[in-house]
């Protein structure tokens, strides 16, 4: 039977990276819920709806079709059709995710989209790696495995600085870290879906220690947890 390893923790923990690296070594089909916000708060954008127009933000969700595809191991998103992937990682789309993603309505229509994209992958007989903030307390609480994965501000700055670097942005050390602080404040406040520890969760702090180790760490919780 199929199951679902669901990880929760705060912006730049580095639950993207861990979740595609264990995916890739347990054979599971890794989805970053993130994406699916991040577009939403994309076409936002480009649709110059303001964020004080609560109503455009979530009517706007019946005009995209957003997708998940794996390639190779990688994942990619696509909005109506067009791959944005890179994107949607940009600072001014970074800058109001937490936003968009607090209004109920919005993170209701995107929890069925995520319900609905690891269903599928079950059918087939898939089991599933799925991050976000409140995956193991409102999407899937059910879920085999539920692990909290967590690091100080400063480290998860400092991997998100790392991150955008990467991915050809270039933005001060200092203003990430802010919108890391920023974000953890939004994030932990929602009237739905706040970013919180599960009761049942394994607890997991990734501070000070290589993406190596904390994939080993987060290997050998998921085998424990789906022995027992």
């Amino acid at each position: 039977m199929s199951y679902i390893v669901a990880i929760d923790g705060p912006a730049g923990v580095g639950k993207g990276t861990l979740t595609k690296l264990v995916a890739e070594e347990l054979g599971l089909v890794s989805i970053d819920t993130g994406m699916l916000y991040r577009t939403h708060a994309l076409a936002t954008l480009r649709n110059n709806i303001s964020l004080d127009d609560r109503d455009k933000i979530i009517n706007i969700l019946k005009d995209l079709n957003i997708q998940l595809e794996n390639r190779d191991n990688k994942q990619f998103v696509l909005l109506n059709g067009e791959d944005v992937t890179k994107e949607i990682r940009k600072p001014e789309v970074s800058a109001i995710v937490s936003q968009t993603s607090s209004i109920p309505e919005v993170r209701e229509e995107i929890t069925k989209l995520e319900r609905k994209i690891a269903n599928a992958w079950m059918e087939e007989g898939k089991n599933i790696i799925m991050e976000g903030r409140d995956i193991t307390t409102v999407v899937f609480p059910d879920a085999k495995v539920k692990i909290y994965l967590d690091a100080t501000p400063i480290e998860r700055a400092k991997r998100r600085f790392r991150q955008n670097k990467k991915n050809g942005i270039d933005q001060p050390f200092e203003e990430v870290l802010q919108a890391i602080m920023e974000r953890d404040k939004n994030d932990m406040n929602k009237e739905v879906g706040a970013l919180k520890r599960a009761p049942d969760a394994v607890y997991f702090d990734s501070s000070n220690q290589t993406i190596e180790q904390n994939k080993k760490a987060i290997l050998e919780i998921i085998r424990r947890k789906t022995e027992e």
